[in-house]
């Protein structure tokens, strides 16, 4: 399957089936992981709760709770909760639901803020994404070490500016951070709420790995057993996802078989787009 149809697929599940004002049903995609991907969810989940506002406002924060996994092979249910609806603030909850049983709920805070203070973490100095391999020259030659990403549905085009983990681990190094670029494989609608669910969606992926990468290990080649507990963005400024934007990402801490992964969306000036932070359960099994 081509990359593009890949990304055609993300639209696709994006476009949630509307049953009444606050009840959305979202599919899956074709190629999924055995839990149902929670970056998916996520954007979703983000989907539904904007569907549901009375006023065109900005996103601010969205926090999800994973309670349990999702079954690939049974659609998904938005429960959309209206907690708060004025022309510069709203919020929702939606509740991920799946043959009655809670998967995930998200808290969506929506602020139209307008002009006001201004400063910024600065980004890492790394090559432009058009000076660095895809994805995909990466993979060649570990087809058997990480087959999971080898075969999974990569709607998103990702060009590390470091060696992944897998290829680190080869080389019997270290590393304390990750930054990958990131853009959307096809011609994204000018819909923001859609540009938003496709950084949420990505925001799901690479940020553990500096967990594993900090001890110089690498999933497929060491046994790693990890699986994400929350997760929460904080949108800063409007985002394109059909122009590059960098992921730059690191783990302060980890303790007790948890890991801590924090992140920083920048566009290509510079300028940050939003910051993420997720706690996993992280184990190492030598």
């Amino acid at each position: 399957m081509s990359r593009n149809a890949d990304f055609d697929e993300l639209l696709a599940i994006l476009h949630l089936d509307r049953v009444d004002d606050n009840l959305f049903v979202g599919a899956h995609p074709s190629r999924n992981p055995i839990r149902t991907f929670g970056g998916q969810m996520m954007a979703q989940a983000f989907v539904a709760a904007s569907r549901s506002l009375k006023y065109d406002i900005t996103p601010s924060t969205l926090s999800a709770h994973f309670i349990a996994g999702g079954d690939p092979d049974v659609d998904l249910e938005f429960h959309v909760v209206r907690l708060r609806d004025e022309r510069r603030f709203a919020n929702r909850r939606v509740d991920v639901m799946q043959n009655g049983q809670l998967l995930t709920t998200a808290l969506v805070s929506y602020l139209a803020g307008g002009k006001g203070l201004e400063h910024g973490v600065e980004p890492p100095v790394i090559d432009d994404p058009e000076a660095v391999l895809p994805i995909d020259e990466l993979l060649r030659g570990y087809e058997d070490v990480v087959p999971l990403f080898v075969n999974a549905l990569r709607p998103i085009e990702w060009r590390y500016t470091n060696d992944p983990a897998w290829i680190m681990r080869d080389k019997g190094g270290t590393l304390t951070h990750n930054r990958v670029w990131m853009t959307a494989q096809g011609p994204m609608p000018d819909d923001p709420v859609l540009h938003t669910a496709a950084l949420i969606y990505s925001s799901d992926t690479t940020i553990l790995d500096s967990i594993i990468t900090t001890h110089g290990l690498s999933w497929g080649h060491d046994r790693i057993f990890a699986v994400t507990t929350n997760h929460t963005l904080w949108f800063h400024r409007p985002v394109r996802f059909d122009d590059w934007v960098l992921y730059s990402t690191t783990s302060p801490v980890a303790a007790e078989s948890r890991g801590l992964g924090t992140g920083h969306f920048f566009d290509r000036s510079g300028l940050p787009l939003a910051t993420v932070v997720q706690e996993g359960i992280v184990k190492h099994f030598p």
